[in-house]
């Protein structure tokens, strides 16, 4: 599974503050009995597993794989799908996907967009099991679903299910060896877990933040916009934003300056993902459509703090310092992330003193870190409170 680095937050009562997520949380969930685990390596038992996903209608699934080195001297690699683990309500399957070479039974649950296929961190998974033919047709990715609303610091799976039930999910066995084989009992029960609890997850994120978890659903429908503008939404575009216009007029894809700002608003108003919205304000703000703030402005208060921050960043960029007033609320949004953006938005509309509530690290005698909120970062710039590195380079400047 390619799960974030990010650790699950610190108990309140561990005395910790810290960068991150100020906002307040639902109650916490209660996590389902388990249910039926199966291990499948026989064409046989996949058949029989199928039909059991079938007549589910969502299905989350999880990946373990590896780096496959080669023996030239180059030494590249290449992800090698080891197991996928699907799971159900009260009942979950591990697939061996190095003993059966033939997965295409499952095409019938993970190619149908009648099925709703959950993932978390879909990136890697989508890849591995596009390499052994798996073109998944509908899906929600839960960790971009649980960065909208906690930001990206706090989005792992293993903070998100300490968040929703409470739970410490132990990730001991995610860098061990997945291809060895027999599988012992407990990395089998390991592997099945992580489907079983992104299941949960996804019942917890449907039930308090509905919204934002319809945001980061992915089916195969298209999403029209103008031609010229599609490559910048899925990273492939060829030219930067001004020569990509300039191409586009060649061909007759685009009359004049005020089509450019017409495509963009009426894509900023066809989009629904978080990403594709935030790619479409990079491009309206590398070509500087100070027309359309009055369109972003109203990102400002959506419900995934990623549209909050991309709203944020563009409208700092296209430098139109009216919007100032309605930019400085954002610096208390209970997302870090968000925080930021507002800060350096201001800052770029010349509010150079402007100070957010961040949190101060410092530094005890034992080397952790700890971090009070609201701080201000200015107030004691004595030297026996700077760092070392600080105090050593003053010495070293005779300032």
């Amino acid at each position: 599974m390619n799960e974030n680095t990010s650790q699950a937050e610190e108990p309140e009562s561990a005395g910790i503050t810290h960068r991150g997520y100020t906002g307040t949380t639902p109650p916490l969930g209660q996590l389902p009995s388990r249910g039926e685990r199966a291990w499948v390596d026989r064409p046989e038992q996949l058949l029989a597993a199928v039909s059991v996903l079938k007549k589910a209608s969502v299905i989350a699934i999880d990946a373990e794989f590896t780096q496959n080195r080669s023996h030239a001297q180059t030494q590249s690699s290449a992800p090698r799908l080891a197991l996928l683990q699907l799971a159900v309500d009260n009942a979950c399957f591990v697939i061996d996907t190095l003993r059966l070479h033939d997965l295409s039974p499952l095409a019938a649950v993970v190619e149908n967009p009648d099925y709703t296929i959950l993932l978390h961190g879909a990136g890697a998974d989508l890849r591995v099991m596009a390499d052994r033919d798996l073109e998944v047709a509908h899906y929600y990715d839960l960790e971009a679903t649980s960065r909208s609303i906690f930001g990206q610091h706090e989005s792992s799976l293993a903070g998100m299910l300490n968040r929703a039930f409470g739970y410490r999910l132990d990730k001991s066995l995610q860098r061990t060896d997945w291809t060895r084989r027999p599988l012992p009992t407990a990395m089998v029960a390991y592997a099945a877990r992580d489907a079983e609890v992104t299941l949960a997850l996804y019942y917890w994120l449907d039930q308090h933040y509905h919204d934002v978890l319809r945001l980061h659903e992915y089916t195969e429908q298209p999403q029209i916009v103008a031609a010229w503008i599609e490559p910048f939404l899925y990273g492939a575009a060829p030219l930067a934003a001004e020569l990509a216009v300039a191409e586009a007029k060649k061909q007759g894809l685009i009359q004049d300056k005020v089509q450019v700002a017409v495509d963009c608003r009426a894509a900023l108003q066809v989009l629904t993902h978080p990403l594709h919205r935030n790619r479409l304000l990079r491009l309206i703000a590398d070509l500087s459509l100070t027309q359309l703030v009055p369109d972003i402005v109203p990102l400002l208060y959506s419900a995934a703090s990623d549209e909050r921050a991309s709203g944020l960043r563009a409208l700092g960029r296209l430098g139109v310092k009216s919007v100032k007033g309605t930019l400085r609320p954002l610096l208390d949004d209970p997302v870090d992330d968000v925080r930021k953006a507002a800060l350096a938005a201001l800052r770029s509309l010349g509010e150079k003193d402007t100070q957010t509530k961040q949190a101060a690290p410092t530094t005890s005698v034992d080397g952790t870190r700890t971090w009070t909120v609201g701080q201000d970062e200015q107030t004691d710039t004595s030297p026996q409170d700077d760092d070392p590195w600080k105090a050593r380079l003053r010495s070293m400047m005779d300032t």
